[in-house]
């Protein structure tokens, strides 16, 4: 178990860097290709953390990591590791659903005596499925400078790959564990009209098939399973098509489950609603009327 209240450590000094990357000319960590401390770190900064390839570090998230007071976390242990590969030290604070009432005005007092500290999620964007908006809300209330370093998320990757449409889109988070709830979300979903992205266990991912073939037969859709791992997959089919798979196939790994919804003539029906509200909303022109 790692001690949330250790004593921080100085980083491992690297050697120069040659990248020779297409940077911003006032990045205040990288300058010609060599990592200095930050001269502005702010409060808070909120750091997207790879969900599977520790190759999609950015270099913006690894010079935070290093020069920050101390490291925000779901889950510590995670954390710990992904520290632990960057050859960084720093203490560790837990910040989850169980102790989130008790943490946030510890956190806000830190941030407000001048801390510098960091935010990840066990894997992924912060604040996305985990509670890190709520510091980022309290940080808007109590007038805290944060920001975002951009990077992974399954969100993305997942409708990006599965060639569904992307816009709009609903991202729904977990689906509910429970069969009822299951069915009642993805009832809720399917009457958007938009695709839809949610994110599900490898061991009820048979019975949420099992419910699109009875819901939804004729939707699309895409599992994207181990996203940026060795074992990454896209399979796409119809719910009958892949649960036909899976049975045969059992899942193992994360899953991320796109679904689009719309048969053609929901398309049409959608694109003569679309003209008909342009119509209504544009004037007519006064040499016609």
């Amino acid at each position: 178990m790692i001690d949330d209240t250790s004593d921080s450590c100085h980083p491992v000094e690297d050697a120069s860097l040659d990248l020779n990357l297409p940077l911003e000319e006032e990045s205040p960590l990288i300058i010609k290709g060599k990592t200095r401390a930050p001269t502005e770190l702010l409060s808070l900064t909120l750091i997207a953390t790879p969900i599977g390839n520790l190759g999609d570090l950015t270099l913006r998230a690894i010079e935070a990591l290093r020069f920050c007071d101390g490291v925000i976390a779901e889950d510590t242990r995670r954390a710990g590791q992904l520290l632990s590969h960057l050859e960084i030290r720093k203490p560790l604070i837990s910040f989850h659903e169980h102790n989130e009432e008790r943490r946030l005005p510890e956190l806000i007092a830190r941030l407000r005596n001048g801390e510098k500290l960091c935010l990840v999620t066990d894997a992924g964007t912060p604040s996305v499925s985990d509670p890190g908006f709520r510091l980022v809300r309290e940080c808007i209330k109590e007038e805290v400078a944060y920001t975002v370093l951009p990077g992974p998320s399954a969100v993305t990757t997942a409708i990006v790959g599965s060639g569904l449409p992307p816009v709009p889109f609903h991202f729904g988070g977990f689906l509910p564990s429970s069969g009822s709830g299951r069915r009642s979300e993805l009832r809720r979903a399917l009457g958007l009209g938009m695709t839809g992205i949610y994110f599900e266990s490898p061991h009820r991912l048979s019975a949420c098939l099992a419910d699109l073939v009875a819901l939804a037969p004729e939707s699309r859709l895409c599992v994207a399973r181990e996203l940026t791992k060795i074992h990454e997959e896209y399979r796409h089919g119809s719910p009958a098509e892949l649960a036909a798979h899976y049975a045969k196939n059992p899942p193992r790994g994360e899953i991320t489950l796109v679904i689009h919804c719309s048969t053609g003539t929901q398309e049409e029906a959608r694109e003569e609603k679309r003209k008909k509200n342009y119509s209504e909303k544009t004037p007519i022109p006064r040499n016609l009327a």
